[in-house]
């Protein structure tokens, strides 16, 4: 086998194994935000629950490429899938908001490492005429993985534990992937030059302001518009869907945006996906009146969410070719759970405290930030 298709099957392997993680933690997520709104939680500390995994990936992101420096892909990714793994069978075991928060920062650590580990690898394996396409297919398994997770709970008939343990099980599964994996000739280390994080912030900071607003939106409010739906009567396998959505619409706009980003000019499509941003902000105010507009409003936040991260991978690919690729990737894993980190929380203290119509406008602004972002953010048309 080549160098090249050496690289490439890791990559796909790697990839595969993190779509199992996706998949634990979108049938995790939902289900863990429901029963702590049935134990009296509000949306407040749902969202600060939820913002955690994603604080830790935010905080560790900027030193993982050195870790990926000194130790290789491969050993760095199979910790992290360790520590998912010990989360995900504590998320079964425990019960109650302090056990189910220490298995979340468990979980963020893990997170943190086989997450940088495959987007660096694929951006440094991916052939340049068609990263957008590759970057684009391997978004749409994690996509898929999000669609699916949130439905398992009904297909399993509401059983909470049932589907706690079922997510252990999918992380045994990506533990085992990586185990069997073989490493690349040079050992998938990145060179040591390449742990640039901040120094790509400082590069591309409108690209990472981009990739924020896509967190925010993808990550940051499936759990959110599962624990309103619950709140207004829906069971735990229904309000679970809304965070389905989310997964739907990321699943659905992945490879299009890959497409897209092979064959147009970045900054229009950046423009024309905060615009959709926009409208579905603007359609979230009227849930309480026309309440499907929950789901559609999902659809979107996942699918043009999830498609503004992609997009911004692939720039960093591309601005960073041959250079600190794993800063690059980074510095726009760094945005985007930034961005997860924080809509959570914002969005549940928003929710609970001013209700549907502020949370709209917050939306509404965060959407018009993006425009910004995208008419400032420096092109690297190919």
């Amino acid at each position: 086998m080549t160098p090249s298709a050496a690289g490439l099957a890791l990559v796909w392997r790697l990839g595969l194994a993190t779509s199992l993680i996706v998949l634990a933690f979108s049938m995790t997520g939902p289900v863990l935000a429901v029963l702590l709104q049935q134990a009296g939680y509000g949306t407040a500390v749902i969202g600060a629950f939820a913002m955690l995994p994603f604080l830790l990936i935010g905080a560790l992101i900027p030193v993982v490429p050195r870790v990926l420096a000194r130790f290789g892909v491969l050993p760095t990714y199979r910790w992290g899938a360790a520590l998912e793994l010990v989360s995900a069978i504590g998320y079964a075991l425990g019960d109650g908001l302090w056990v189910w928060s220490l298995c979340s920062v468990v979980s963020g650590i893990g997170a943190a490492a086989l997450w940088n580990a495959t987007e660096a690898l694929l951006a440094q394996q991916a052939p340049p005429a068609m990263r957008g396409r590759v970057m684009g297919l391997y978004q749409t398994a994690l996509g898929a993985a999000l669609a699916i997770g949130p439905f398992v709970p009904a297909m399993l008939g509401g059983d909470a534990k049932t589907t706690l343990w079922l997510a252990a099980v999918m992380v045994a599964g990506c533990q085992a992937l990586s185990l069997a994996a073989r490493p690349l000739d040079s050992g998938g280390a990145t060179p040591h030059h390449e742990a640039g994080t901040w120094r790509a912030l400082r590069d591309v900071p409108w690209l990472a302001a981009i990739a924020f607003t896509g967190g925010v939106f993808e990550a940051g409010l499936g759990a959110i518009g599962s624990a309103h739906a619950s709140a207004t009567g829906r069971s735990l396998a229904a309000a679970a869907t809304v965070a389905g959505a989310v997964g739907i619409g990321s699943f659905l706009c992945q490879y299009p945006a890959g497409l897209a980003a092979d064959h147009f000019r970045m900054r229009n499509v950046f423009t024309g996906a905060a615009f959709a941003l926009l409208l579905a902000s603007i359609a979230f105010g009227f849930v309480g009146q026309v309440p499907w507009l929950l789901w559609a409003c999902g659809l979107v936040w996942g699918g043009v969410g999830g498609a503004l991260y992609t997009l911004t991978m692939v720039q960093v690919a591309h601005a960073f070719a041959g250079r600190a690729t794993a800063g690059g990737a980074a510095a726009m894993i760094t945005g985007y759970t930034l961005g997860g980190s924080i809509g959570p929380l914002a969005s549940g203290a928003v929710l609970q405290w001013a209700g549907l119509i502020a949370l709209a406008g917050t939306l509404s602004a965060l959407a018009l930030f993006a425009l910004a972002a995208a008419r400032r953010a420096a092109p690297v048309d190919v």
